[in-house]
């Protein structure tokens, strides 16, 4: 087993129990209260980090509501704003070592796929941002005004900063989901309050380091940590915040709705997925078999889109089947510090018990698990498993497991498929498998689902947008979605 040494710059950054950033200063949370953070793979805690209470919270917020209304960012031009976007990022790749390093100690992902992944992906995505702040549009209007028949009119549309942004994310892509939200905010010019998850807030605090460094004004962005329940909640229920924007579970993400439409928030909402693959009869079936895998087991399991679903043709059904097990039972669990690892461990010990509740139901109820079904430590470790024999209307097919568990269903025909397909509460991606592109092109305008990928599963690009329809969640990040999201259209009229 080769276990990467740390950086002596990750192994500092965590010995010195990083504070949090509010304004200019890097403080502790007003009571002194601090929480755990454990690593994964051993279950050994790794460091303390401040737990904030209300006043921390809001304290941040009056941070960024004076940098957005007075500060020199609120005159910054777009130049300026691509060029510290730019700056950041490259920054950011300086870091993307210590980056990995600190996302594979606090989330148990591998720290290799972190650094070639994770970190590259908010890298490449803070520079497509950049190149949007000099792109933002607005247009001018041949106005009629038939109330005033008689006079002339100059009309414009405005595309302005939604103004500050309360930002809260989910812990199985710490640093990514972050600059999803943080690039188009500096983008706009809005100025944020991050709330990183409660488990995985070290790559936001790093972030908030490299925020400074790349010489952005002090309260443009403020990095509050602490539980979901005291400083999520405050940062949600605060009246000085304009936009929420928040990835998580659809459960908390619906709370957060009906909150912010009490102060007529902004709000993105990122949510749950049980996201279907399907194969077939004429698909690559190898290569299916692969990428369904892949689909369900990267990460975890622990992935919104997910490939958690799938459905194969009845003919083939079997052998993809046992293709996917035999991929499975072939991985090898571990740290993610070892590069040789196939698959981390989860979150937590919490994670860990509610994925083996699931397949515990399955057993219950009959169904039959072609491999896995078995959990170790030390550390949060579940093998992955492949269940058949499963009802469509089981609790194992219409609900969110987050871990590596793969349900298995077959079909007869085209339309067998999307009704199973769309037999969800969720519709944030879906994949299809197929060499015949006629009925790929039937099928992708049916499927209900923010994205549809052919031949692939849950590949991401910064121009293309990506959310959910149903309960996966309301807007969407990436593209130029997310700059409308950032942003608050004004119209003017003049008369002449």
């Amino acid at each position: 087993m080769a276990i990467a040494t740390l950086l002596p710059a990750t192994t500092a950054f965590i010995q010195r129990a990083p504070r949090m950033l509010i304004g200019a200063e890097w403080v502790e949370a007003a009571d002194g209260q601090t929480m755990p953070l454990h690593n994964p793979a051993t279950g050994e805690q790794l460091c303390v980090v401040p737990r904030a209470t209300v006043d921390d919270v809001d304290r941040a917020v009056l941070a960024a509501r004076q940098a957005f209304d007075d500060s020199p960012w609120s005159r910054t031009r777009p130049r300026e704003r691509q060029n510290l976007l730019w700056k950041l990022a490259d920054l950011m790749q300086r870091d993307a070592e210590l980056l990995a390093q600190l996302e594979c100690l606090n989330n148990g992902k591998s720290a290799a796929v972190a650094q070639a992944m994770d970190v590259q992906l908010a890298i490449d995505f803070l520079r497509y941002m950049a190149g949007w702040a000099t792109k933002i549009e607005g247009s001018s209007v041949e106005v009629s005004v038939p109330l005033m028949p008689d006079q002339q009119f100059h009309s414009f549309i405005r595309r302005e900063a939604v103004g500050v942004v309360g930002a809260i994310v989910a812990w199985n892509f710490p640093l990514l989901l972050a600059c999803w939200k943080l690039g188009p905010a500096l983008a706009t010019g809005c100025t944020v309050v991050l709330k990183p998850a409660d488990e995985t807030p070290l790559t936001a605090l790093k972030l908030a380091e490299l925020v400074q460094e790349a010489g952005y004004p002090d309260g443009v962005f403020n990095v509050v940590t602490g539980t979901g329940i005291t400083a999520g909640s405050a940062l949600t229920h605060n009246p000085r915040v304009d936009k929420l924007t928040f990835t998580g579970s659809t459960a908390v993400g619906k709370e957060i709705g009906k909150i912010a439409m009490d102060n007529m928030t902004r709000v993105t909402l990122e949510l749950g997925g049980k996201s279907p693959t399907i194969v077939m009869a004429d698909a690559d079936l190898g290569s299916a078999a692969a990428g369904a895998a892949s689909a369900i087991f990267f990460n975890q399991g622990q992935v919104c889109c997910a490939g958690s679903r799938l459905y194969v043709q009845r003919k083939h059904f079997d052998n993809v089947v046992a293709d996917i097990a035999g991929i499975a039972n072939a991985m090898k669990l571990g740290s993610g510090l070892d590069a040789s690892v196939d698959m981390g461990p989860l979150i937590s010990a919490r994670q860990q018990e509610r994925v083996w509740r699931y397949i515990e139901m399955g057993r219950d109820s009959g169904a039959t698990l072609a491999c896995g079904g078995e959990r170790f430590g030390p550390g949060y470790f579940v093998k992955p498993t492949v269940i058949v024999d499963v009802d469509q209307q089981h609790s194992l097919v219409q609900e969110e497991i987050f871990g590596p568990v793969l349900v298995a269903i077959p079909f007869d025909d085209e339309a067998d498929a999307l009704r199973l397909a769309n037999d969800s509460p969720y519709g944030l991606g879906a994949s299809i498998w197929s060499n015949d592109l006629a009925a790929v092109h039937r099928m992708i305008p049916r499927i209900r689902s923010g994205s549809v990928w052919v031949n692939c599963h849950s590949a991401l690009d910064p121009a293309l947008p990506f959310g959910g329809y149903k309960m996966s969640g309301v807007g969407r990040e990436m593209g130029y979605a997310a700059i409308e999201h950032y942003t608050e259209l004004k119209s003017v009229l003049i008369k002449l």
